[in-house]
């Protein structure tokens, strides 16, 4: 079964999408173009999810008083009986931490002489806040955009990333800017910190 579940990358990316969006049903054509992969190989990966029992079609769009004959549209979810749901959620939870700390780690690593580096919106499910990632310091901006757009692609969505050299960090924080206010008040995790913050 693990050969079913994780013997492509298309369909890992597929169970990614599934678990992380519990109550959505998705089209073919729309999951082909949110993990950006080809609508055959999309559809095979579908086929065998479905035959394991993980997901499963639902359809919309023709009511019992509409005329017969009219196309209905192939919708596929997340099969919350699967009996193995629960822990195959844990499984793709834990893979993703582990991803994280390894996005995190290649950050500290190509990103410059990084003195902080905190995690808050996607990372902390905080929507408010106007970024992703704050990192302030002496910043290699070509080396950190490649490393968040590979993780950008294990994650099959955007990251936002703000970078501030340690002089302008100070400054803003000395006038109380309301960008810096709204990541400290919200909910952070403080990745790196070679700052002191009084």
């Amino acid at each position: 079964m693990l050969e079913h579940l994780f013997g492509s990358s298309t369909r890992t990316k597929l169970l990614r999408l599934f678990y992380s969006n519990h109550d959505r049903a998705y089209f073919v054509r729309e999951l082909s173009r949110l993990i950006d992969i080809q609508l055959n190989a999309v559809r095979r990966e579908l086929s065998n999810l479905e035959t394991i029992g993980v997901i499963k079609q639902v359809e919309f769009g023709q009511s019992k008083e509409e005329e017969a004959g009219t196309e209905r549209s192939k919708y596929y979810r997340l099969n919350i009986d699967f009996f193995l749901h629960d822990e195959l959620g844990s499984l793709l939870s834990k893979t993703q931490i582990l991803e994280e700390q390894n996005f995190i780690e290649m950050l500290k690593k190509r990103g410059g002489n990084l003195k902080m580096m905190i995690l808050t919106g996607f990372f902390t499910s905080v929507q408010d806040v106007g970024t992703d990632i704050l990192l302030v310091g002496d910043i290699k901006t070509i080396p950190t955009a490649k490393v968040i757009r590979d993780f950008e692609k294990f994650l099959n969505r955007s990251i936002r990333y703000t970078i501030l050299d340690e002089k302008e960090f100070s400054e803003r924080r000395e006038i109380g800017d309301r960008f810096l206010y709204a990541i400290f008040e919200a909910k952070h995790i403080i990745a790196l910190n070679e700052i002191e913050l009084n």
